[in-house]
């Protein structure tokens, strides 16, 4: 069974299909945290009995530092960190503490359309404006520089005939939530290594 904490700052859509696309025998979700008390994926972990926790680099009232939460995590037994549409960079200190723990989805092909202020519909726009063929999904491991750590997995996309940025997102996202799951999936399987630098997905 692999313990998985998810960080969140919007709808959780990506969390939603992790929770219904793998087994409830490979998985249990344990934790959810956010920096956003009012975002919709907070409601979704509320009304499936998942402890929910409030990150803030700043002292603010009902919420909690990435010290504190490290520790938290560490109790609970986390085995993987799941960044889904987690809009803040996380601590080193934090990312030391869980290394090759945490994994993040990117809505673009990486190295590619990454980096500080790539996110959501930034990310969107700026493949639009560059006239690219194809886009995609990325899944990587979390290190100390935005959109950089090694990459799991990718999926990619047609958006030659895409109209606008709005259209490519559509596209994307769908994608998006059939490559988490499938990401999580060969976690809970022991089908991830890293060999040689490299991300090795065992069939």
């Amino acid at each position: 069974m692999l313990n998985i904490a998810a960080f969140v700052s919007g709808r959780g859509s990506n969390l939603k299909s992790v929770h219904e696309k793998v087994s409830k025998e490979k998985i249990r979700l344990c934790a959810v945290v956010s920096d956003c008390k009012e975002c919709l994926a907070v409601n979704f972990a509320s009304q499936n009995n998942i402890p929910v926790f409030f990150i803030s680099l700043k002292e603010k009232d009902g919420f909690i530092g990435y010290t504190e939460l490290g520790r938290i995590l560490k109790e609970l037994s986390i085995d993987l960190i799941l960044l889904a549409g987690f809009l803040k960079k996380i601590p080193d200190e934090f990312v030391d503490g869980f290394e090759n723990k945490i994994i993040n989805i990117h809505p673009a092909l990486l190295p590619s359309f990454g980096g500080k202020g790539m996110y959501g519909m930034n990310v969107h726009e700026a493949v639009f404006k560059s006239a690219a063929k194809v886009s995609g999904a990325t899944v990587h491991f979390v290190d100390k520089i935005y959109d950089n750590g090694k990459i799991i997995a990718q999926r990619v996309v047609n958006i030659a005939e895409a109209k606008n940025a709005e259209e490519i997102a559509v596209r994307v996202l769908k994608v998006e939530h059939e490559l988490l799951p499938y990401v999580v999936d060969k976690f809970a399987d022991g089908k991830i290594k890293i060999e040689n630098n490299s991300v090795i997905i065992i069939d």
